[in-house]
């Protein structure tokens, strides 16, 4: 392929995808940008870091070749002002893999983000943002060593998508027009308006990438972070599908935080990933109260936007927050600061947040070994006290280096690290956390699953999971017997030639047993049973299921899932679930 500015290295080969898989050569040929402002020197710097990993980890017989590319000012200065070339695009779509320093988005260029415009183009649909503490690192909380989680934002879609119209403008005209006339929409005059999508296609790729991460990382969960107490056809829809996405395509690898402690009693099963969710703003209190408690986040792009930057100021900041932005196979590694242009060839700043996004970058590239050197050679450097201008201020008797210096003491210890036993060191305190974990669940399951943030949003969440059906010529005794046996508080009633399905609750028994002055040994379950039987989707809210059984007078539903019976919701569920959580209403 030919290219005006970018020269791609004589030696060295492309990597490329067969059956779905990365082929990574020994010696690939991997794309960087060096970014605007302080890029160039965080850059130069992270280069040098990772060539040294890669030539110590593998004694010489792996080594990058790299491609520069360019982007924002650094290419308006080749491409006669344009910031954001289609070569540039092209040359990352074939070496597939590339890293990049920050970017300034030019003013009144037509780009809101060069960020978001690089996403979108190459449908790199997934932020991947990992935040975790390194010793020493200042920290304003009081156990960050408990912050371990990788944020999975979905990037092309919400309000990120970019579909708005102005006040006053024609199309915010029409816009309104339509909304109010057609759909009966309310809302002040003159208002901005956006339009939110989020589709079942991106939310499940998104989802699905998370998953996979999970189980090739052993890591223990996956949360859907959403607000689908509110946005129920949007953020409710997401956490929807992801359940879907688990369920259909991971049905054997993974469980629901429900099976968890109805089926497991709160032991997780080895092998498998518990799926589970929260409403977006209680992650934010979690993350700082019971951060140990959440693996991998994965959510929409606002929800994404907000809790990537959040949590990474538990750890140290944005300033050594790695970041990558990755499609099916195509991945760009980057910085995820700016470009503090006052400090642009100093030779100063933290290059904490680009050497982090390229370690994950020789994660992506299979290449583990490299990538744990730089990470215990980083935590050495730290804890040494050797650290840049931002670190050194917050920290007593710390040497400051500048962005050089800090590469330079990095790489001399690279060699330094036994890096076998520091990997067992580590899996042993992420196991005696997990037990610990494990423990608290399994003798105080309730209490755990109230301070971790569960609270149910639908009606799947509070309904009797156990469909236990008895035969209509069943006396209510015996329907009893088998409702106290298993614990539940409704049993459906089984069809007969003149009769449909019904439900029969305890209630039931009151008022058309005890309340009639009959006898429960001769009254059939048949005959007190209610019909015709309400059903109610898995994934309607609490606040519409409260609705319908006011509406339509009724005090229990059958829950259904794709027309299966799935479950049983009742009064006495909603009323237990009220008492036990609170109400999640708008907030």
């Amino acid at each position: 392929m030919d290219y005006r500015h970018i020269r791609l290295p004589s030696q060295g080969q492309k990597i490329t995808v067969a059956d779905g898989q990365l082929q990574v050569p020994d010696e690939p040929i991997l794309g960087y940008v060096e970014g605007d402002g302080i890029g160039p020197d965080i850059t130069r710097a992270c280069l040098r870091i990772w060539d040294a990993a890669v030539a110590q980890a593998y004694g010489g017989k792996r080594r990058i070749h790299w491609c520069e590319l360019f982007l924002g000012e650094g290419a308006a200065a080749r491409y006669e002002g344009d910031y954001f070339p289609d070569e540039t695009l092209r040359a990352i779509q074939e070496l597939i893999v590339a890293i990049k320093g920050p970017l300034t988005t030019p003013v009144g260029e037509g780009f809101r983000s060069l960020n978001v415009a690089l996403r979108q183009q190459l449908d790199l649909y997934a932020c991947v943002r990992p935040v975790r503490h390194y010793q020493g690192v200042p920290s304003p909380m009081r156990h960050p060593e408990q912050v371990d989680v990788v944020i999975f934002r979905e990037n092309t879609e919400d309000v990120y998508a970019g579909i708005e119209y102005q006040s006053g403008s024609e199309q915010n005209q029409r816009l309104a027009q339509f909304l109010r006339g057609e759909l009966g929409a309310n809302f002040f005059d003159d208002a901005g308006l956006g339009v939110k999508p989020v589709s079942p296609f991106a939310s499940k790729r998104l989802v699905r990438k998370a998953i996979q991460y999970a189980l090739d990382h052993q890591r223990e969960s996956v949360t859907l972070v959403h607000k689908g107490n509110i946005m129920k056809y949007t953020e409710g829809a997401f956490r929807k599908w992801g359940y879907e996405v688990a369920r259909e395509e991971f049905g054997d690898r993974t469980i629901t935080e429900d099976q968890l402690y109805e089926e497991y009693g709160g032991k997780q099963p080895e092998g498998k990933v518990v799926i589970k969710d929260r409403i977006a703003d209680i992650i934010f209190q979690l993350m700082i109260l019971r951060p140990q408690e959440f693996d991998v986040l994965a959510t929409m792009n606002l929800n994404g936007d907000y809790l990537s930057d959040a949590i990474a100021a538990q750890v140290g900041g944005v300033g050594i927050a790695p970041g990558a932005n990755i499609g099916d196979h195509v991945a760009v590694f980057e910085a995820t600061h700016g470009t503090a242009p006052k400090y642009a060839g100093q030779d100063k700043v933290n290059p904490g947040s680009l050497l982090f996004s390229g370690v994950d970058m020789l994660e992506y590239l299979g290449w583990q070994r490299a990538a744990d050197m730089i990470r215990i050679a980083y935590q050495d450097t730290v804890t040494d006290g050797i650290v840049t201008y931002d670190f050194a201020r917050q920290m007593e008797g710390a040497t400051e280096v500048p962005t050089s210096g800090f590469a330079d003491a990095l790489i001399e210890r690279l060699g330094d690290a036994d890096l076998e036993s520091r990997r067992a060191e580590r899996a042993r305190e992420l196991a005696a956390e997990r037990a610990e974990r494990e423990r608290r669940r399994m003798q105080a399951p309730d209490e755990e699953m109230l301070a971790s943030g569960r609270k149910p949003v639908t009606v799947a969440d509070i309904m009797t999971r156990s469909i236990i059906s008895v035969p209509a010529s069943a006396s209510v005794d015996a329907a009893l017997r088998v409702m106290r046996e298993h614990d539940i508080s409704a049993v459906l009633v089984e069809p007969t030639d003149v009769q449909e399905w019904g439900v029969m609750t305890r209630r039931d028994v009151v008022g058309r047993v005890a309340g009639g002055g009959r006898s429960s040994a001769e009254v059939t379950a048949g005959e007190v049973a209610s019909r015709p039987i309400i059903t109610v989707g898995a994934d309607t809210p609490l606040s519409d299921f409260g609705r319908l059984m006011m509406e339509r007078d009724i005090r229990r539903a059958v829950v259904e899932r794709n027309g299966e019976f799935v479950g049983i919701a009742t009064e006495t569920d909603f009323t237990n679930s009220v008492e036990q959580f609170g109400w999640v209403r708008g907030e």
